[in-house]
């Protein structure tokens, strides 16, 4: 079996918060980027989630080669602790100056997925933390021709059969799928592992495949954005903190109970 993850590179979220908050996040002259240039870079956190999912299925007997793909400019440091964590095999796709948007990502790892040793099961986070669209997995179902599942928190694989716990507002519903398919892994699945130091040593010298769309056969016209990003604005971020005093407990209740009413938050 073998098992492709897809992985993007991010701003590190709590950094971009803390910026937030502190007032120092500033937006360039183009309106579109963010230019504090010390906000580190990391694999999107859904995304790591889908290689420990997948690390789980091999760890449950299941004999798989895993693989991680990533669209974009450099993203061989989330490639690399991709390897670290257990990948079997790395895959940069070069994407040419340009945008691109979430129907030409998946156009470029439909054609990845189709060019080297096709794919039994695509995991994928069920979002990623820049843009929270979540739009990639169904698209590149839908050009792979695959059924796609999302929000899982968990998944097992065996038989050409993939079992997937889906987490809905009503409580945990579990579905199954012939393969080939594509899930989506939400943070419910639980924190992903840390590499050992001798995959961390290793991952070093392992060094990604680099191919460009030409190489996909993925035309231009593909590649064109249907969506494009117009600007970003940092909102006002406003905090109000009051603390509710009291003789006891009991009597800082009553009061926290008697300022919601009147704030009519409490019937």
């Amino acid at each position: 079996m073998r098992i492709v993850i897809c992985a993007k590179e991010v701003l590190d979220p709590d950094a971009v918060n803390n910026y937030a908050l502190a007032g120092r996040l500033t937006i360039g002259d183009d309106g579109r980027t963010i230019t504090q240039s010390a906000i580190p870079r990391l694999m999107n956190a859904y995304d790591e989630q889908a290689v420990e999912a997948a690390l789980r299925i091999r760890d449950a007997g299941t004999e798989c080669t895993i693989a991680v793909v990533s669209v974009g400019e450099d993203p061989s440091a989330i490639l690399k602790h991709a390897a670290a964590l257990g990948a079997d095999e790395i895959a940069h796709i070069r994407v040419p100056d340009g945008e691109t948007d979430g129907a030409g990502i998946a156009a470029l790892l439909a054609g990845w997925v189709k060019t080297t040793s096709g794919a039994d099961l695509i995991l994928c986070g069920r979002q990623a933390s820049d843009d929270d669209q979540g739009v990639v997995p169904a698209l590149l179902g839908e050009r792979l021709g695959a059924p796609v599942i999302t929000i899982a928190r968990d998944v097992a694989a065996s038989d050409n059969i993939a079992r997937v716990t889906r987490v809905t507002p009503d409580g945990d519903e579990v579905v199954e799928a012939d393969l080939p398919a594509i899930v989506t892994i939400s943070n419910e699945l639980g924190a992903p592992r840390y590499p050992t130091a001798a995959r961390s040593m290793q991952a070093r010298r392992m060094a990604p495949t680099v191919l460009t769309p030409f190489d996909l056969g993925v035309q231009a016209e593909d590649m064109t954005p249907r969506v494009t990003l117009e600007g970003l604005f940092v909102p006002s971020v406003l905090g109000n903190c009051e603390f509710i005093n009291g003789s006891s407990p009991a009597e800082s209740a009553r009061t926290l109970v008697a300022k919601l009413r009147e704030e009519r938050l409490l019937a």
